[in-house]
């Protein structure tokens, strides 16, 4: 097999992938299909959020190529199979783009980045009609989402029509009554849904606050890991097991791991 001579073209990733899936290509490469690339192509996105997180440049470089190659190999697999071709994506999301940016292609004047919000969100809505798709505006959420992703969306979609609080003290004080009624639950179906409500509550403060969830709780995540992976180290160094400990001790190295630790 021949070789693109400049790899840093587009062109020569998309070649490179349609001789992987060739008859004399890569076996694992010519099975895949839309559905067995799922579960991978959702692991890329993860990696990429890690790496965002992590404020990495180099590793987001490598994570974008990894997302990149799954899009140009569900392209290329629906080109063999006479659905669409990679150049069909790329016009549909150009069309899109100058579609919903009209003060930018177009001579729609606008205020703030609220009203250009606003706009998107109308002219995604007309988009969808053309469609036609479901009238309801939580349709088009995907359901494989995250759940805490799916909650906070398909709030911020109600409130675009008012559905919301007045303030956020109407929300703490919903989330006050929602931690009573788990309190209160009694059966493992009851303390379920009580907690979901709970959960849901927090999403929607996390919402009106402007914050990511998703984001807060792998940040939350890393900052647990980071603090407990040096409460083990301090014991490797102490000769104990942390598991020997009692509870007090081990919070009071967990103490300690905060002040000492960091973020």
């Amino acid at each position: 097999m021949t070789l693109p001579r400049d790899l840093r073209k587009f062109d020569a990733l998309r070649e490179i992938i349609t001789q992987l899936r060739g008859p004399d290509g890569c076996p694992w490469d010519r099975v895949q299909t839309h559905t067995s690339l799922r579960e991978t192509f959702l692991q890329e996105c993860y990696e990429v959020l890690e790496s965002l997180d992590e404020s990495d440049a180099r590793k987001l470089q490598e994570e974008l190529g990894d997302l990149l190659l799954h899009i140009v190999l569900q392209a290329q697999i629906a080109t063999e199979a006479g659905e669409f071709k990679i150049e069909d994506v790329i016009e549909e999301i150009s069309k899109k783009l100058i579609h919903r940016h009209p003060h930018v292609f177009g001579t729609k004047k606008v205020k703030n980045v609220e009203e250009i919000v606003h706009n998107w969100e109308t002219l995604k809505k007309e988009e969808k009609g053309k469609k036609g798709s479901s009238d309801s505006l939580l349709a088009s959420v995907p359901k494989s989402l995250p759940a805490l992703s799916y909650s906070q969306e398909i709030q911020h979609r109600v409130a675009q029509v008012g559905f919301d609080w007045e303030n956020d003290q109407g929300v703490i004080e919903k989330l006050a009554e929602e931690a009573e009624e788990f309190q209160h639950a009694t059966t493992e179906r009851e303390k379920t849904q009580e907690f979901g409500d709970l959960l849901f509550t927090l999403a929607n403060i996390a919402r009106r606050q402007g914050i990511e969830l998703e984001v807060a709780l792998r940040e939350a995540n890393r900052k647990f890991c980071h603090r407990f992976s040096y409460m083990e180290a301090i014991c490797r160094q102490r000769g104990v097991k942390i598991g020997d400990l009692s509870f007090s001790e081990q919070n009071a190295l967990w103490e300690e791991a905060k002040k000492k630790a960091g973020k």
